[in-house]
């Protein structure tokens, strides 16, 4: 399963890719409202960091299938013909992604609820499909159950596209995918971060530290 970081503040993004093994940068309208700053002027910055070969996840905010295909052209444009377009899975959504696809546009199928809305997603040629994992489960289902039933529908019918899992509220939810295998999860920095925080690793590691620091002296080292 691949990482990806779901911000759009670019400080952030480096800190990440310095220290854990992810695989690109997922951006929605709310995200990069969030950065405070003109929007391609931050994806730009992020595509120069990540490089013309990582994977960055750029959502449309028209609402008309012809609309959202002229914005996916701007965003190619400018951020590059890698770029992933995100696309809602509405009616007008799924005309899009039929379009963009057609035009081998790489198209993640986005604000996903339920199974149909990402097969449908998947059989119009969608790349990756990003079921709203905690979105899901406020709405009383299950969002875990829900992205594994995705993934085996792609398997089971022998569809190409991707789960790209998104909308976390902790890591138990991302190991849950995980151990699954899905193809890929977008988390925040804050999730991703706990991903490795544990109090008794860090403790295990200073009586380490102390205990050979008793026999060869205060800073020594192998």
């Amino acid at each position: 399963m691949k990482l990806i970081i779901d911000d759009a503040h670019v400080d952030k993004i480096k800190e990440l890719y310095e220290y854990y093994p992810v695989s690109g940068v997922t951006t929605n309208p709310s995200i990069l409202a969030k950065a405070g700053r003109d929007p391609y002027e931050v994806l730009k910055e992020i595509r120069d960091f990540i490089g013309p070969d990582g994977e960055l996840h750029v959502q449309v905010l028209s609402t008309r299938a012809e609309e959202m295909v002229a914005e996916a052209a701007r965003i190619r444009g400018a951020l590059g013909q890698n770029t992933y377009v995100k696309v809602p899975v509405t009616r007008e959504g799924l005309k899009a992604i039929k379009l963009l696809a057609a035009q081998g546009c790489n198209v993640t199928a986005t604000a996903i609820y339920t199974q149909m809305q990402a097969y449908l997603a998947a059989e119009a040629g969608a790349k990756y499909a990003a079921p709203y994992v905690n979105r899901i489960d406020n709405l009383g289902a299950n969002g875990i159950a829900a992205a594994k039933d995705i993934h085996d529908i792609f398997k089971n019918n022998g569809l190409a596209t991707e789960v790209l899992a998104a909308s976390f509220k902790n890591c138990q939810q991302v190991l849950e995918l995980a151990k699954y295998g899905v193809g890929a999860s977008t988390v925040s920095p804050d999730v991703m971060e706990a991903l490795l925080k544990l109090d008794a690793v860090n403790a295990a590691v200073d009586q380490f530290r102390k205990d050979f620091e008793g026999l060869c002296g205060q800073g020594k080292t192998m």
